[in-house]
């Protein structure tokens, strides 16, 4: 479990803690075994659980967000997301550009790697909400597409 390196009266000791019960404790110092008792209870150490947030979609598009809208109303509003936390290389849309499906937006280096973001709606880029050298975290609203 757990390793020390004593130094008592100028004499060195290597102690491994084995195996911890209540108040039990199985150690070896200098290769040799013994069982203590300690006055309190004592307790392992646990190993911590990681909690992890929910992770938003990367865009409005994904199926279990998208919504129906009626046939007269506009298309292609929405927003982009970042699909992972990374910097911003390069930005090739600025607000008032009107954008098809697939166009190139920006460039987002994530580990290690550059990834090209597209467009997966049609309209006008109503608002660009990063610049080139921002950092951003996935789920980070990039770009806003209006009708």
């Amino acid at each position: 479990m757990k390793k020390f390196k004593l130094t008592i009266n100028g004499n060195k000791y290597d102690v491994d803690i084995l195996n911890v019960e209540r108040n039990f404790a199985e150690i070896e110092v200098n290769g040799s075994l013994y069982k203590v008792e300690v006055d309190k209870d004592l307790k392992p150490t646990k190993t911590p659980v990681l909690v992890r947030q929910k992770s938003v979609p990367s865009s409005d598009s994904d199926k279990a967000t998208v919504k129906t809208s009626s046939p007269s109303s506009p298309k292609g509003a929405g927003t982009i997301k970042s699909p992972l936390p990374g910097v911003i290389l390069n930005v090739y849309v600025k607000e008032g550009d009107t954008v098809k499906l697939g166009d190139k937006l920006l460039t987002l280096e994530a580990m290690k790697m550059e990834n090209n973001i597209d467009s997966d709606k049609e309209g006008v880029v109503k608002s660009v909400k990063v610049k080139q050298g921002d950092s951003v975290l996935e789920g980070d609203t990039l770009i806003e597409i209006g009708s």
